[in-house]
């Protein structure tokens, strides 16, 4: 005789066992989808492995909109809020311009000592061609790749030539920043003509960019703001007698061949330039062996850090992570028995 209430028990285990096994099964799954995640991507195509390529393509189509309320969203912040983080950079490698800045530091240092705090750091030379603010993540994603987008624009402005930027000179703003002057010629123009297509093309993208005041590219060897202090101590300006010496100083020529996405606020690198998102190379200079093998390392480095990003971007899109769970679960028996129930209960608890 059957007795009351066991065909109702069955059931019940029953369905506690689909539940569990579907619960075990999503675990793996998130289990497997994290390692993915948080994997080295160095060797791995991701992209290739999983056919994520028309996946991508149609998020891109959908999120058109969102895009554009994002936009929309950096267009309305108040100006007052504009607080610029990040910049382009062209940095100033030549060794010879850096070693006559350096010997005009140490000259304004002997004479006094207490702006040695004033100077810029070895290794950190470099002319600013565009402020901008990236508040997150996202932000500085859309950076990187309008930085690529500028690549064009600038080849176009010089047309298969070098740009070669010559520094001779000394002077300062207001007596608070000094800085090595660039000479007057063509080379100005074209600096002006792509800082302009630059600020152009970040604020077409809905990035808050540039400045108020015309662009006057220069470079800084020295702020007093960097040494606040000094004022209660009597140095409210920086005394063009310290610098004397240097005024008409030749320093050398700098060949422009990179443009890099830099933070103001992130650690800087070991050798004393500014944290790097990205680059550009817009020509080629002469260079030793070191410098290609630095440059080469560079390059990889930047290219990794933006694919590691666009991976990680596409695997966080729910599209592909289902997409994924149907490669690895679909027709794929899972054997469940007592013991296996026991052990994910107790991960799942």
């Amino acid at each position: 005789m059957e007795q009351p209430g066991v065909g109702r028990i069955n059931s019940n285990e029953n369905e506690n066992a689909s539940e569990k096994k579907k619960m075990s099964e999503e675990f793996e799954s998130n289990t497997i989808m994290e390692s993915l995640i948080d994997m080295p991507l160095a060797t791995l195509d991701i992209k290739e492995e999983f056919g994520i390529t028309d996946v991508a393509h149609k998020n891109k189509e959908s999120s058109k909109g969102n895009e554009q309320v994002r936009k929309d969203k950096r267009k309305k912040r108040k100006k007052k809020d504009y607080q610029p983080n990040y910049f382009l950079s062209i940095p100033i490698t030549n060794k010879e311009i850096t070693t006559g800045i350096k010997k005009l530091q140490n000259a304004i240092i002997e004479q006094d000592k207490r702006l040695a705090k004033t100077m810029s750091r070895d290794g950190s030379f470099h002319i600013t061609l565009l402020v901008m603010q990236l508040l997150n993540e996202d932000e500085v994603n859309i950076g990187i790749d309008t930085l690529l987008e500028l690549k064009p624009l600038i080849e176009e402005i010089l047309q298969g030539k070098h740009l070669t930027l010559p520094f001779q000179g000394v002077d300062t703003f207001e007596s608070q920043v000094g800085f090595v002057k660039l000479e007057e010629g063509d080379h100005i123009k074209q600096l002006l003509e792509i800082a302009e297509v630059a600020k152009r093309t970040f604020q077409e993208k809905g990035i808050l960019a540039g400045e108020d005041r015309s662009y006057n590219p220069h470079l800084t060897f020295m702020k007093l703001s960097k040494a606040s202090w000094l004022r209660k101590k009597g140095v409210k300006k920086i005394n063009p007698k310290l610098y004397e010496k240097f005024i008409n100083h030749r320093f050398g020529e700098e060949m422009v061949y990179r443009i890099d996405l830099c933070s103001m606020l992130k650690e800087k690198q070991s050798n004393g330039y500014y944290h790097c998102d990205s680059s550009v190379v817009i020509g080629k200079k002469p260079l030793g062996i070191q410098d290609l093998i630095n440059e080469a390392l560079h390059q990889e480095r930047m290219g990794l850090k933006y694919k590691v990003k666009q991976i990680r971007k596409l695997l966080l899109e729910p599209e592909t992570q289902a997409k994924i769970r149907r490669e690895l679960f679909e027709g794929r028996p899972i054997n469940y028995n007592q013991e296996n129930s026991v052990y994910s209960s107790k991960i799942l608890t």
